[in-house]
């Protein structure tokens, strides 16, 4: 695991926006598209921002959701409400291309079933996303994969529901489609993630980040993130 130490939060989005750029501009040339997964996230919000600047191939851009609040379209604790905000309103990105989890239909578990299959429809079996966006929680947390939830222990699929985590149920992607990633890009930001900071770059699968793969990703970290 590679980590990269910004001077804030604002450095943190435009670096991380552009390596995303990189990471797309390969894959469509290597593969004619590319699959990202964004998580949420202030900092994240930024980043999308600024990805949206950049001058990139957005028919052939597939973006995914790593996770999504079971709440109504348009809600402000939506993730995909502030991806719309941050960059599908701004860019030429064709609305088949945008893979907004299915949070509203009653069936939860049919709807991430659902969308289990549209992530294999365009990252194949077993889904290999060309990159995944993870944030940390001063929690351990990464995507809605939380602390004592049995969503942890899911080796099977790749998409599933969470039971009850700040107010919200949640669907969210698990460890097998995160760990088959080409790139996993982690956005630390804030001095209340310096002790998780550390145990995600140990490794400690006593948390939830610290499971996730570590030969492929790279932390952008704030200064405040790393106590410097």
């Amino acid at each position: 695991m590679k980590i990269e130490i910004l001077r804030d939060a604002d450095a943190v989005a435009v670096r991380a926006a552009e390596l995303i750029a990189e990471v797309v501009r390969t894959a469509v040339a290597e593969r004619g598209r590319c699959a990202l997964a964004v998580s949420g996230g202030r900092t994240p919000w930024q980043m999308l921002r600024e990805l949206a600047v950049q001058a990139l191939p957005w028919r052939d851009i597939h973006i995914f959701q790593i996770d999504e609040r079971v709440a109504p379209s348009g809600d402000a604790d939506r993730n995909l409400t502030h991806i719309a905000e941050s960059l599908t309103s701004r860019v030429a990105l064709p609305a088949k291309n945008m893979h907004a989890m299915p949070v509203e239909n009653a069936d939860l578990v049919g709807a991430a079933a659902a969308y289990a299959r549209d992530l294999a429809s365009v990252a194949g079996t077993p889904a290999v996303l060309d990159l995944v966006h993870l944030g940390l929680g001063p929690d351990g947390h990464t995507a809605s994969l939380v602390p004592g939830d049995p969503v942890l222990a899911i080796a099977d699929t790749t998409v599933a529901i969470t039971g009850a985590y700040q107010g919200h149920r949640r669907m969210t992607l698990t460890y097998p489609v995160l760990d088959h990633a080409r790139h996993i890009l982690w956005i630390v930001t804030g001095a209340e993630k310096i002790g998780m900071l550390r145990r995600l770059q140990a490794g400690d699968p006593s948390i939830p980040a610290g499971r996730v793969r570590s030969d492929r990703a790279l932390i952008l970290a704030d200064s405040s993130a790393a106590g410097v």
